[in-house]
């Protein structure tokens, strides 16, 4: 099924939920359950044909036939085993975070959900649960997971951080909407059988199938993400569940496109970091706090639309579940990691989660500043040229050595006069100076940026964001959404 068929698909399904919905959630109901039909019709099939083999060999192939057909049935359920990735992260235990746990306790004996088993702490900036199958297949026990990432500890306010556990622990069941729940849990599972079905088998009928399963419920799955948001704001309010969200949406896109930016662009002149990432983090969400809670980065995050792989729905969508308008939220005195860790545990994870960052990427800051000394001696050779000589790959070179390791200022008459060549379109260069442009809220820029996009498909998601938050800054959202149709057209 292609893209737009299953995108149809779903549409339809959405409109049958809300028109009936005892009759979709019956469809769910049997299309969920027909996954445990199928692995017992696979297995009774197996032992029926040695049944069968048995009466065809003669009494003394008993054994044999008994130990085929056990060897037959225990390759079929290998088959049918999904390999699910045990979670990766730091084991926290309840000796180093009391409260973390105590609050955990309670939260799960209040919402009436499974137990947590183990919390993990990783490098992400978000938290989720996960569930383990104990004996494997879609049967038996799940052992229950909880990521936390250190950054996300870092950012939000403790209430904040209960609204998301809360979130979170409604996945695992215990709620108004126990089908939903139930069908949210069996997708991932049901995701990581379907690659392996894919890598040994290979047949439209089964593509056309794993496409239905995942519309259908697809649709339940992403109800089921207000069922979760309605459990947060049942625990800490809806003004906090939805300061919350708001927090995470602008500070996680800041912490990707500035703070580790900014870190990382130091390798250009510094052979060491001059600060660790972990340990600067809490502070720099704190500080940056102008950068990130800005109107039109609100307005960027509220005018993104819904998709049809993630069943989150879109920021503004869930404010609007919640009846609640969104707002910037304050920057933070105190963080969930403050109040639910203590200042022992957080600083034992900063300096592990520092250290680890320095094992994994010090080789490569080392190279860049090795690179970047070249490129600036490259870049001096260059600059002491006269302009007018250089061919235009040099003067492209110029330009962008300019704009990396000096000032886009100096940079702009050079990418100025090398968009001015008629080699081109040299799409780095024009995206950075359509970007430049937009800064002096001189609207040409936007047509730099089409020109960027459209040659070179890398640059296209950054082309996007750039025009769509100058058209929110000086036009208004229906612009800046007709900017994203035009550069991201649907595919």
């Amino acid at each position: 099924m292609d893209l737009q068929g299953y995108a149809a698909l779903i549409e339809r399904l959405e409109q049958e939920s809300r028109a009936r919905p005892a009759r979709f959630r019956t469809r769910v109901l049997l299309v969920s359950l027909g996954l445990y039909g199928a692995e017992l019709a696979l297995l009774l099939a197996a032992w029926l044909a040695c049944h069968a083999l048995l009466k065809l060999l003669p009494p003394d192939a008993t054994l044999a036939a008994a130990v085929l057909g056990a060897l037959a049935a225990l390759t079929l359920k290998w088959l049918l085993w999904p390999r699910v990735p045990t979670p990766q992260g730091r084991r926290l235990t309840r000796a180093e975070a009391p409260a973390l746990f105590d609050a955990l306790d309670r939260m799960s004996a209040r919402m009436a959900t499974p137990p947590i088993h183990h919390v993990l702490v990783d490098a992400r900036y978000n938290a989720a649960v996960l569930q383990q199958p104990r004996w494997g297949g879609l049967w038996g026990r799940r052992t229950n997971y909880l990521m936390v990432g250190l950054p996300y500890l870092l950012a939000v306010s403790t209430s904040e951080l209960f609204a998301t556990l809360a979130h979170e622990l409604g996945h695992l069941g215990g709620g108004r909407a126990p089908l939903q729940a139930w069908v949210y849990r069996q997708r991932r599972l049901v995701g990581t059988l379907s690659e392996q079905a894919q890598e040994r088998f290979r047949g439209r009928w089964l593509d056309a199938a794993l496409a239905y399963y995942n519309a259908v419920t697809f649709v339940l799955a992403r109800q089921h993400e207000y069922e979760a948001d309605r459990a947060a704001t049942a625990l800490v309010g809806a003004t906090v569940n939805a300061r919350g969200l708001v927090r995470d949406t602008l500070q996680m896109r800041w912490l990707h496109e500035t703070f580790w930016p900014t870190l990382l662009r130091q390798a250009d002149r510094a052979v060491r970091p001059p600060f660790m990432p972990y340990a600067a983090m809490r502070t720099a969400f704190r500080a940056g706090h102008p950068q990130w809670a800005r109107p039109e980065r609100l307005e960027a995050a509220l005018a993104q639309r819904s998709g049809r792989h993630d069943t989150h729905p879109c920021l503004r969508e869930r404010l609007a579940a919640m009846g609640v308008a969104a707002a910037l939220p304050p920057a933070l005195e105190r963080t969930a990691a403050d109040v639910l860790l203590g200042p022992a545990t957080t600083r034992r994870l900063v300096a592990e989660f520092d250290a680890l960052w320095w094992r994994r990427e010090g080789r490569a800051w080392e190279q860049r500043y090795r690179q970047a000394r070249e490129a600036r001696q490259r870049l001096q050779l260059l600059a002491a040229q006269d302009v007018a000589t250089l061919a235009s790959a040099q003067l492209e070179e110029l330009a962008l050595l300019t704009t990396e390791f000096d000032t886009p200022q100096a940079a702009r008459p050079l990418l100025a006069r090398l968009l001015a060549q008629p080699d081109g379109p040299h799409a780095q260069a024009a995206f950075h100076y359509g970007r430049l442009l937009l800064d002096a809220d001189d609207a040409q820029g936007l047509r730099y940026l089409q020109v960027a996009a459209a040659t070179d498909p890398a640059l296209v998601q950054s082309a996007a964001m750039q025009g769509h938050q100058f058209l929110l800054r000086t036009q208004d959202a229906h612009a800046a959404g007709r900017w994203l149709e035009l550069v991201q057209p649907p595919s």
